[in-house]
C-alpha cells in the first residue's frame, strides 16, 4: 500500500474519539455510577481474596488454631460473594449503559442525517452510509459492552495487585514491574499496526457495501448492458482488497494473546524460582509466596484480556471515528426569520409575516410570485452552473424550461426550494428573498412531482398523506380523485389500505406517477414543480396523468422541466436552456416566429442530448 493511502487509514485521533466517546456517558450518570462502583468493588474484593490465602495458608503451616483457619475462609468466602454480586450488578449495569449510549448515538446519528444539505448526499453512497449505521454502530456495541467494564476492571485490579505485592515483597515486584514495562512496549508496537489495519478494513468495507447496494438497485441496467461478468470481477477485486485488510488486521489482533500469554507464563516461572529461594533463606513465608504467584497471576490477566479486545477497540474506534464524522458534519443552514402564517392574521389564507426591524410585521399574501435576478450557481466552485439567470413567473403562470440535458433545468427548480444555495444574485418569492423565508416553510408552500417516483413502505393512504400528515381519509381520497388515480386505486386487494413494498414495485409506473401526483395535490400547494411524468408510461396512462397535472396546475404558479416538447406549448413562458444560459424565452408562437432553436427541436431538425 502506497503512502498516500497510509496516510487516509492512519488513525485520526483516537484519544480526542474515546474522549467524545465518553461524553455520552454523562447522559446515564446513575447507571454509569453504579455500574462503575460495582465493578471496582467486585476488583478490590477479588484482590482481597487473593490476599486472604497467605494467611490460610501460614495458619496451616505453622499449626496454628483452626479457629484462625476457619476465621480466614469465613472472610474469604465473603470477599468471594460480594465480588460476584458486585460483578453482577456492574456487568448488568454497564450493559444497559452501552445499549443506552448506541441507542442516543443511532438517535443523534438519524436526526443530524435529516439535517444535511441535499449536496453530502450527493457526495456519499447510499451503502456507505449503511455501513456506518450498521458495521460501525455494531462494532461500537460491542466494544461497549465489554471493553470498558474491562478496562476499569483492569486498572482496579492492577493498582490493587500492586499496593498487596509491594507490601509482600517489594524485590520481586521490581521484577513483575520490568517485565510489564516490556509488556506495554510490545502492546504499543503491535497495537499502532492493528489500529491502521482495522480502520482500513473498516473503510474498505463501506466501499465494498456502497457497491453492492449500487449493484443491487441497478440489476436492470446491469443485466441490459450484460455488465454482469464486469461487476462479478470489479466485486472480487473489492472483496479481495477487503479480504487482505481484514487478514491484516486479524493477524494483528491475534498476534497479541499469545505473545501476552508466553510472557505472563515466563513472569510466573521466574517469580516462583526467585520467590522459592526467599522462602529458603525464610525472608518470606510459604503463604506469601503462594499469595504473591496467585498476585502474579490475577496482574497478567487484565493485561493479557485488554491485549485480547484491542481488534474490537481498534475496529469500535474506527467506527466511532466514521459515526463522528457524519455528526461533524454541517447541517443545512437556516437562517430565515419569514415564517408562514397560515390563517393571515385571522382573515384566511397564508401570507408570508416578515419582521420590518421596527419591532412590528408586514404581512404579505403567499401568491407563488417567483422572480430570479442576475443568479449564478455552480455546485463546486470550479465549475459554474447557472450563469446570470433573470425570470419571473406570476401566480398561476406555467413556466417550462427546455434544453439539453445539464443544461440546468433541474438546477433552477432545486435553488426554488432551496436545496442549494446560490452563488451570486437573488431569489424573490411575492418579493421576499428566499434566503430570508424560513426553508421548512418556504418548501410547505410547495410540491414536486418527478420523473422517478418514491414511495415508502406503507399504505397507499400512508403514500398519499405523506404531501401532509395531518390529513383526512376523505381529503386523501379527494386528492385521488383529482390525481386520477381513484379508480385503479379501488381495484387493489384492500384499495387504500393496500400494503406497498419500498419504492412500490408492486405497482406499474403510471400507477406510482398517479400516487405522486396525489400526494402533490394534498399538499395544496402554491407552487408545483413538475419534472416530465410521462416519458416512461403507455398512451393510456399517459392521458390519465396530463390530466391529473392539468387539474393540479390550475391556479398554481407551475414550473416544468420539459423533455417532449408537446408538454409545454400551452405554458405562459418557455426558457429555452444551453450551457447554463437562458438562449431564448417567451410562449410558443413567440419562439417558433423567432426561428431559433425552439423552432428547431420542433421542427425535428434537432433533438434534445
Amino acid at each position: 500500500m502506497d503512502r498516500k493511502n497510509k496516510a487516509t487509514f492512519r488513525p485520526r485521533d483516537p484519544k480526542k474519539t474515546l474522549l467524545r466517546l465518553f461524553s455520552y456517558f454523562k447522559f446515564y450518570k446513575a447507571l454509569f455510577v453504579i455500574g462503575i462502583l460495582s465493578i471496582i468493588v467486585s476488583s478490590l474484593m477479588e484482590v482481597f481474596t487473593n490476599g486472604m490465602l497467605s494467611p490460610i495458608i501460614d495458619v496451616f503451616v505453622s499449626g496454628g488454631s483452626i479457629n484462625d483457619a476457619i476465621r480466614f475462609i469465613l472472610i474469604m468466602i465473603g470477599f468471594v460473594l460480594l465480588s460476584t454480586l458486585g460483578q453482577y450488578i456492574g456487568n448488568r449495569n454497564m450493559a444497559r449503559l452501552a445499549q443506552k449510549i448506541i441507542h442516543k448515538i443511532r438517535a443523534d446519528m438519524f436526526e443530524h442525517m435529516e439535517k444535511l444539505p441535499i449536496s453530502y448526499f450527493d457526495t456519499h453512497s447510499h451503502g456507505e452510509l449503511m455501513s456506518t449505521f450498521t458495521n460501525d454502530v455494531d462494532m461500537l456495541n460491542q466494544s461497549l459492552e465489554q471493553a470498558v467494564s474491562q478496562i476499569i476492571v483492569s486498572i482496579v485490579t492492577t493498582i490493587g495487585t500492586f499496593i498487596m505485592m509491594l507490601i509482600i515483597s517489594p524485590a520481586l515486584t521490581l521484577v513483575v514491574a520490568i517485565m510489564f514495562i516490556l509488556m506495554f512496549v510490545i502492546i504499543k508496537i503491535i497495537g499502532s499496526k492493528s489500529a491502521y489495519y482495522f480502520r482500513d478494513q473498516q473503510l474498505r468495507l463501506a466501499n465494498m457495501n456502497g457497491y453492492i447496494e449500487e449493484m443491487m438497485s441497478g440489476q436492470k441496467v446491469v443485466k441490459v448492458f450484460n455488465y454482469e461478468n464486469r461487476a462479478i470481477e470489479d466485486f472480487r477485486n473489492r472483496n479481495d482488497q477487503l479480504r487482505k485488510s481484514s487478514s491484516r488486521a486479524a493477524t494483528f489482533g491475534v498476534m497479541l494473546m499469545p505473545i501476552m500469554g508466553n510472557l505472563t507464563f515466563m513472569l510466573y516461572s521466574v517469580v516462583a524460582i526467585l520467590g522459592s529461594f526467599m522462602v529458603i533463606q525464610k525472608t518470606l513465608s510459604i503463604g506469601n509466596i503462594a499469595a504473591f504467584l496467585q498476585f502474579t497471576r490475577t496482574i497478567s490477566r487484565p493485561i493479557t484480556m485488554v491485549s485480547n479486545q484491542l481488534n474490537t477497540l481498534f475496529a469500535a474506534l474506527a467506527g466511532a471515528e466514521r459515526i463522528f464524522a457524519i455528526l461533524d458534519e454541517k447541517v443545512e443552514e437556516d437562517e430565515g426569520d419569514v415564517v408562514l402564517e397560515r390563517d393571515c392574521q385571522g382573515k384566511g389564507g397564508h401570507c408570508w409575516k416578515v419582521p420590518n426591524g421596527a419591532g412590528s410585521f408586514d404581512y404579505i399574501p403567499v401568491n407563488g410570485d417567483i422572480e430570479f435576478k442576475g443568479v449564478d450557481f455552480g455546485y463546486v466552485p470550479e465549475k459554474q452552473v447557472l450563469k446570470d439567470i433573470n425570470l419571473y413567473a406570476r401566480p398561476g403562470q406555467k413556466i417550462a424550461f427546455v434544453g439539453s440535458t445539464g443544461a440546468g433545468k433541474t438546477t433552477i427548480t432545486n435553488l426554488i426550494n432551496r436545496f442549494y444555495e446560490i452563488n451570486d444574485g437573488t431569489i424573490l418569492y411575492d418579493g421576499v428573498d428566499i434566503k430570508r423565508i424560513n426553508k421548512m416553510d418556504l418548501r410547505s408552500t410547495m410540491s414536486i412531482v418527478l420523473q422517478d417516483v418514491h414511495l415508502f413502505e406503507g399504505t397507499v393512504a400512508d403514500n398519499i398523506r405523506y404531501g401532509r400528515l395531518d390529513a383526512t381519509d376523505g381529503e386523501v381520497t379527494a386528492a385521488a380523485k383529482l390525481a386520477n388515480a381513484h379508480y385503479f386505486i379501488k381495484h387493489l386487494p384492500q384499495g387504500y389500505d393496500t400494503m406497498l413494498t419500498v419504492d412500490g414495485l408492486n405497482l406499474s409506473q403510471g400507477e406510482r406517477q398517479l400516487l405522486s401526483i396525489a400526494r402533490a395535490a394534498i399538499a395544496d400547494p402554491e407552487i408545483l414543480i413538475l419534472d416530465e411524468a410521462t416519458s416512461s408510461v403507455d398512451t393510456r396512462t399517459e392521458k390519465l396523468i396530463s390530466e391529473g397535472m392539468d387539474k393540479l396546475m390550475e391556479g398554481r404558479t407551475t414550473f416544468v422541466i420539459a423533455h417532449r416538447m408537446s408538454t409545454v406549448r400551452d405554458s405562459n413562458a418557455i426558457m429555452v436552456l444551453e450551457q447554463g444560459e437562458i438562449i431564448e424565452r417567451g410562449n410558443h408562437d413567440d419562439l417558433m416566429a423567432q426561428k431559433g432553436r425552439y423552432y428547431a427541436l420542433n421542427a425535428g431538425t434537432l433533438e434534445l442530448e
